[in-house]
């Protein structure tokens, strides 16, 4: 192999001159970096964006409402769920200044997630909305339906995990030959359950990373209170698709949404 490597520049030296194999080997040079480049741009941390994208929306926001009194996000109407409801108005951040660009990782510019403004009464955080998470459950909802609408209304419901709360029986929500629907906890990286209530809503049990988060807090849960917040404290992303959950029995219990 070397003396391959050394008769072709011997080789190019004769008939290109010194010019010539330096041209060469600046060309194998790029094309080596080039090459060792292309591993490291595809394994970039999700994790990363998202953190990197949330911090530049936070500045972005705070500045906006510095300067205009006002928060730039989309307002909902009162029937919209918390974790999905005061959007960020990206375009409009954009189109005065305040982003120089909208970044990768938002619905916006073709990524998978919707940036939301939390405690946007006392103290304006942006979270990440998985929209990822939103068309799985979406998906699992679709078949629920279609078994509700081809056996008389009944659900494909497995073990009741909390009162009124069913666990979505996969295997016969999948009919059909259709594929099961399987999610992965953006906090934990666990496949989550989908649960469903007696109407057939489809939601996502964050049980298990609501525990993990309470265990890594330096603070107790209150009972009463409701403990998904306990997932935003070390995270970027909301609990979308979910009921709210008390902590009963030093557990967090899922409720039926009223």
């Amino acid at each position: 192999m070397n003396e391959n490597k050394d008769r072709l520049f011997i080789s190019s030296g004769r008939r290109y001159g010194i010019q010539g194999v330096r041209c060469l080997l600046l060309i194998l040079m790029v094309a080596t970096v080039s090459g060792c480049m292309y591993p490291s741009q595809g394994n970039d941390d999700p994790k990363i964006a998202y953190r990197e994208s949330v911090n530049r929306i936070q500045s972005a926001v705070e500045a906006f409402q510095k300067d205009q009194g006002i928060l730039p996000m989309i307002n909902a109407d009162m029937d919209t769920p918390k974790y999905e409801k005061f959007r960020v108005d990206l375009p409009k951040l954009k189109q005065q200044g305040y982003l120089d660009e909208i970044p990768g990782t938002a619905f916006e510019s073709g990524g998978s997630a919707y940036f939301l403004i939390q405690n946007e009464e006392t103290a304006p955080t942006v979270k990440v909305m998985d929209l990822q998470t939103v068309q799985k459950v979406n998906d699992v909802q679709r078949m629920v339906n279609q078994y509700k609408s081809v056996h008389n209304g009944k659900l494909p419901a497995g073990e009741e995990l909390y009162t009124g709360l069913y666990a979505v029986d996969m295997k016969q929500a999948a009919q059909a030959g259709a594929p099961e629907v399987t999610l992965n906890s953006v906090y934990s990286g666990q496949e989550l359950p989908f649960i469903m209530d007696s109407e057939g809503n489809v939601y996502v049990d964050y049980a298990f990373d609501i525990m993990q988060a309470v265990e890594k807090s330096d603070r107790s849960p209150v009972e009463g209170d409701d403990v998904r917040e306990y997932l935003l404290e070390h995270s970027y992303f909301v609990p979308v698709k979910s009921v709210s959950y008390t902590w009963q029995n030093n557990a967090p219990v899922a409720q039926v949404e009223p």
